[in-house]
């Protein structure tokens, strides 16, 4: 192990470390503490160090909640305000071979995570790429709506991505990368980010292909409505006058992490926290921004995971079994919020039932549509109008975690993605058997080809063609890797005119 590589960036000089063959660059900083009055502010360019900075471990976390399934398998990170936002580097050479880069952002919700939640070790050793993970500002920190107060914008937490990403772009050659070829992917609330990126003025020209796993712009998202009521609620619970953005801004980190809203999953807006259409930062609802080719340039995968739904299936205190009855009273939910009654309702429900077997099932499988498939579907046939290279995929491998009752999982692509398979099957990380490990492969070599040359093929897959309105193709990733037009297509057609 080499402990002694120094690089020179605009920011200052970094030590990393060599570890079996990969160079490794952690808690970079890339802007400056946004504590005290950068609170609630765009990031602030870092400025420069004069001393060699120790990169050989991660930075503190940016602050958020416990995490309700992390917490059952992940170390607890430190967390720091005015330390989080970093960037992690993997690296096999720091020469001029100008590798593809592959830029990691973490998801959580947009309350919880880390950069360092996922190793890129293996990516970098498998197709020779640069890897970027980050930390940016979550919850109310990096997501507050505070529209009344013109010394306070919103949407911080994306500027930081952006703010990290216009430092990859001035820095990454000089760890063997290319600046030209920024590939932005991320899973849940990175995936959501990912979409939301496309659709922002400031970040064109910081990236050059996207891939959004599990996460796309949901019709329902981006409320500044919803906005609103997170600042209220807060404000409210801390007892602070409206408007009154210095009394916010001394308030500890803790304190505000303690009284954000967190509750239940909204059935409407899918995430409480997260970016709002504003004037300034992200001037429309992504969808439409991208409909009127607002990322035209940008070669795209999105897609989905067939049971996403059942990762809150697996933590709900609910019982599995759900009568019939049960099911009309939950599917209601989600249709009263388009506007729809309730034999709406039931006729989704029948349309589900072809190929569902439990009321349990359905109400997953709805759910996951609604948050998931839906959007990616209709993020890949907006896109598709303006960018021939655009692709579909959907993840079917089922997890044997008690007993296989929870399938394709929400996340449980992303250990896959990565090659970090584990000892045994837990939530969402699969144990290293000759099958996944023959799967991740494909699936690295998938993200690995589209991140070099926006073509997802490569001689480890049968060939998937670009997604369009006819044929819809998508590239399933199962046991046995196959494509197929118009994957449950009779419950797609159901979501028509709704979402």
């Amino acid at each position: 192990m080499d402990d002694n590589l120094v690089v020179e960036t605009t920011s200052g000089k970094i030590r990393g470390y060599n570890r079996r063959g990969v160079i490794k660059f952690k808690g970079i900083p890339y802007a400056e503490p946004p504590i005290d009055d950068l609170r609630f502010k765009p990031p602030s360019s870092i400025k420069p160090w004069k001393h060699v900075l120790d990169a050989t471990n991660f930075s503190p976390i940016a602050p958020q909640p416990p995490p309700e399934i992390e917490a059952r398998y992940a170390r607890n990170m430190p967390q720091n305000e005015a330390k989080c936002l970093t960037l992690n580097i993997w690296t096999q050479k720091l020469d001029n071979n100008k590798r593809p880069v592959m830029f990691w952002i973490h998801g959580g919700g947009f309350t919880i995570g880390s950069g360092s939640g996922s190793d890129g070790s293996r990516l970098v050793l498998r197709g020779d790429v640069v890897v970027v993970s980050i930390n940016y500002r979550l919850g109310p920190l990096g997501f507050l709506y505070i529209p009344d107060v013109p010394d306070a914008t919103a949407n911080v937490g994306m500027l930081d991505i952006i703010a990290a990403l216009r430092w990859t772009k001035e820095n990454i050659e000089k760890f063997g990368g290319d600046p030209d070829n920024v590939t932005i992917f991320g899973c849940s609330a990175g995936g959501f980010a990912v979409t939301t990126l496309l659709a922002m003025p400031s970040a064109k020209g910081l990236f050059h292909r996207a891939i959004a796993q599990s996460g796309a712009a949901h019709k329902n998202s981006y409320s500044p409505a919803t906005g609103m009521e997170n600042y209220e609620d807060l404000i409210h619970k801390l007892g602070i006058k409206k408007g009154d953005i210095d009394a916010l801004r001394k308030i500890p980190f803790e304190k505000i992490i303690q009284n954000m809203k967190r509750g239940k999953r909204r059935a409407k807006g899918v995430v409480t926290w997260g970016p709002v259409v504003d004037k300034d930062t992200l001037p429309e609802h992504p969808i439409n921004a991208i409909s009127n080719g607002s990322a035209k340039d940008i070669e795209l995968i999105t897609g989905s995971n067939l049971d996403e739904f059942k990762l809150w299936t697996s933590i709900s205190t609910e019982p599995l079994e759900m009568s019939e009855e049960k099911l009309l009273v939950k599917v209601n939910r989600i249709t009263k919020f388009m506007n729809q009654r309730e034999d709406k309702s039931k006729q989704m429900i029948g349309v589900y039932n072809q190929l569902r077997k439990t009321p349990r099932d359905i109400f997953d499988a709805m759910r996951t549509d609604y948050e998931f498939r839906i959007p990616a579907i209709r993020l890949a046939e907006a896109q598709s109008q303006h960018q021939k290279n655009t692709y579909m995929y959907l993840f079917s491998w089922k997890s044997p975690f008690k007993d296989g009752k929870f399938g394709a999982m929400h996340g449980l692509e992303v250990c896959f993605v990565f090659n970090t398979l584990w000892d045994r099957d837990f939530a969402m990380i699969a144990r290293k058997t000759e099958e996944t490990q023959e799967l991740s492969e494909k699936m690295m070599d998938v993200w690995i080809s589209f991140s070099r040359s926006g073509n997802p093929n490569n001689p480890n897959i049968p060939e998937i063609h670009p997604y369009n309105l006819e044929k819809r193709a998508t590239l399933i990733f199962d046991k046995v890797i196959s494509v197929e037009e118009d994957p449950y297509s009779n419950e797609r057609i159901a979501w028509n005119g709704l979402l």
